[in-house]
């Protein structure tokens, strides 16, 4: 199963203060190994939060992004996907930068997008967003973390 990853689930792995949600987080990413996906808009996001709100000297972050960068599948968004995240502003009224994600996801044949940001179940070419943070679980994240332990 190919699974995208949003800032968010990048910021808890990587957190000291939320530790059920941290604990989710590297459940997951651990499970996944090389086999996550990172949209390069999300390593971005995660750099600046990362010097922003946690404090981290931009070489510390730099350090950071690149560990996540070299332990996944790191995707771009083209032209083409970016018209189609506008497409999704103005259908779905999504925040362009998370309509980015999503439709970077899509073009990467990701299944499934893990976020915290958007509504938990929505579909769109493909993938599924699942909020993994969720109780119970949803039932992708179980068939997820059943699949990877195979």
């Amino acid at each position: 199963m190919s699974v995208a990853l949003d800032t968010n689930i990048l910021v808890y792995a990587e957190s000291t203060g939320d530790e059920p949600r941290k604990q989710s987080a590297l459940a997951i990413t651990d499970r996944l190994g090389r086999a996550k996906i990172i949209p390069t808009q999300v390593l971005g996001e995660f750099y600046r939060v990362l010097v922003r709100k946690g404090g981290l000297s931009r070489d510390d972050a730099k350090y950071r992004v690149v560990q996540w960068s070299e332990s996944s599948r790191v995707v771009s968004a083209s032209v083409e996907t970016f018209q189609a995240a506008l497409g999704l502003t103005v259908d779905h009224q999504l925040d362009i930068w998370d309509a980015v994600i999503l439709a970077t996801a899509a073009s990467a044949g990701c299944e499934i997008l893990l976020t915290e940001d958007l509504h938990d179940g929505f579909t769109w070419s493909g993938v599924t967003v699942v909020n993994p943070f969720t109780s119970p679980r949803h039932p992708l994240i179980e068939l997820l973390l059943a699949d990877s332990s195979r």
